[in-house]
């Protein structure tokens, strides 16, 4: 059984849900990818009875400070852990060559130098290359550049034990580029900043992000099994799952999910 736990599902502003991150579960083990922008990534995984002793693998898609900014608290918990022989084995931290400085960085002026002794030992900074497929625990994740207009971003396509495929495009629009990544997939994880009704209060083009009519239209175009929006605002979140999945039902025909901080969704 294949299973994603949201542990975080709002952009960067939110204060009344988390930043959009989640664990990818297998069979045979998982995936964190990003953590959210501080401390608070402490309480999503209590809260999701994530021990962080089963976190062994992280992916970082960008340096944005609502996805990077967590990790920093994440290698602050898990080093000091490690020598106390509290955590068996070592945290590997994919990610991007911009990526990989960004957390050197501030790891180095952020945390204190006995801390940072781990990166490099037993926290491994594993740079990744466009196109590069990683055999992770169970999983085959080939990683991807999204083609932001902005900061560079990755997203992956991950294959399962059982033939499924997961495909996560990070918080940006869809680019034709990564067609034979996305095309098909078992489970399309779309950003959704906004409902188009509601495009002019949160201008999520300007923002280059997409609606959830958007996000319906391209995973019908691509002809993707599921569809899981997240990377919302957070002003409408007792009738988010409601409106957004009617929004992008409008075009797409497949399952459509809208979780919440902390639900899981089977795959």
């Amino acid at each position: 059984m294949t299973k994603i736990t949201m542990l975080g599902t709002g952009n960067a502003m939110c204060t009344r849900c988390y930043n959009t991150c989640f664990y990818l579960h297998t069979p045979g083990g998982g995936l964190m990818v990003d953590a959210g922008g501080g401390n608070g990534i402490f309480r999503q995984l209590f809260r999701a009875d994530i021990p962080f002793e089963q976190i062994h693998n992280i992916f970082v898609t960008h340096v944005h400070t609502d996805h990077i900014m967590g990790i920093i608290w994440m290698i602050r918990k898990i080093s000091p852990m490690m020598y106390r022989g509290k955590y068996s084995g070592s945290l590997t931290i994919y990610c991007h060559d911009e990526v990989k400085h960004a957390i050197e960085q501030m790891c180095y002026l952020m945390i204190p130098a006995k801390i940072c002794r781990a990166i490099g030992d037993t926290i491994i900074l594993q740079e990744v290359k466009d196109g590069e497929t990683v055999k992770i625990d169970d999983m085959d994740v080939t990683f991807f550049d999204v083609g932001s207009d902005k900061t560079k971003q990755y997203g992956f396509r991950a294959v399962m034990p059982d033939g499924k495929s997961i495909v996560c495009h990070g918080d940006e629009p869809y680019n034709e580029r990564n067609d034979k990544y996305v095309r098909g997939c078992d489970l399309f994880m779309c950003e959704a900043f906004c409902l188009y009704k509601d495009r002019e209060q949160f201008r999520p083009y300007e923002k280059h992000h997409s609606t959830a009519i958007d996000a319906g239209r391209t995973a019908q175009d691509l002809g993707a099994k599921s569809l899981l929006l997240y990377h919302t605002e957070d002003t409408h979140l007792t009738t988010r799952r409601l409106t957004y999945t009617a929004e992008a039902a409008q075009h797409y025909t497949g399952n459509i999910y809208v979780p919440d901080d902390i639900e899981s969704v089977i795959i």
